[in-house]
């Protein structure tokens, strides 16, 4: 399993786990994966599904394989699975899956079409925008059913993008937003909780203004990831009020 070449990685990711016999899941009517929803769900209210696009189509690699540049495409489950998932999460009438779909990388017209035909809310990244006004990551070209996002885990900072991206993007955020850079990570937060997307959503290393060191992962990077820990310290009074402010400030 993995995924071709793309934005995080020129050989794309290989990440060497098997893929699913979705024939053998089917069978079963999906029940390891219902199974495993339902634990989810009594911890958190909302799911977010990683590589959403699998289920439509995944990038099958042969064993073996160095990288994952030579694959190929194979269908996923696709609307059966989430009809499944349909009957075993949704209890009232009125309500809609709990699930986010993270659609970013390859995504072809099937993704859109099946996460559209559930409701499912995608995601939008904000670091992503700001290489032009027509870039679909910028908040004034958002729709109501998406999650926005500062970043993901998979991205730098904010404040180690400023340091790092191409001037031409720079320049481009600071004019967006209407900012000078003094305080950029808050300025993008400030931008995601003012925009139509139903849910907003920030790593706590930019609600702390983080810089590079604070990075949770590199994708296609072995060793080094996932090491950055919060402390109670850091949820203070001070951070709850700039959030609570924030909230009131829009609607949240």
């Amino acid at each position: 399993a993995g995924v071709p070449p793309d934005y995080f990685s020129a050989t794309g990711q290989l990440w060497g786990n098997p893929l699913y016999r979705w024939d053998e899941h089917q069978k079963t009517g999906y029940a390891w994966w219902l199974d495993r929803f339902r634990a989810v769900l009594k911890m958190v209210d909302v799911v977010r599904v990683d590589h959403f696009r699998g289920f439509a189509g995944y990038w099958e690699i042969p064993f073996g394989s160095p990288t994952a540049e030579h694959g190929q495409w194979i269908p996923g489950p696709g609307s059966d699975f989430f009809k499944t998932m349909n009957i075993g999460l949704v209890t009232a009438s009125d309500a809609e899956l709990p699930i986010i779909a993270e659609d970013l990388g390859v995504i072809t017209p099937d993704v859109v079409a099946l996460r559209d035909e559930f409701n499912l809310p995608g995601m939008r990244i904000l670091q992503f925008g700001f290489s032009g006004a027509d870039n679909p990551f910028l908040p004034h070209n958002y729709i109501s059913n998406c999650v926005a996002y500062t970043g993901t885990h998979d991205n730098d900072t904010a404040l180690g993008w400023l340091d790092t991206a191409p001037e031409e993007e720079r320049e481009f955020a600071l004019r967006y937003l209407r900012v000078d850079g003094s305080d950029f990570a808050w300025d993008l937060i400030h931008g995601i909780w003012s925009s139509v997307a139903v849910y907003a959503v920030t790593p706590m290393q930019d609600a702390l203004s983080l810089g590079t060191e604070a990075r949770m992962n590199f994708p296609s990077k072995l060793g080094g990831n996932w090491e950055w820990r919060m402390t109670d310290a850091d949820l203070s009074d001070e951070l709850a009020g700039k959030f609570r402010e924030l909230n009131k400030l829009y609607l949240r």
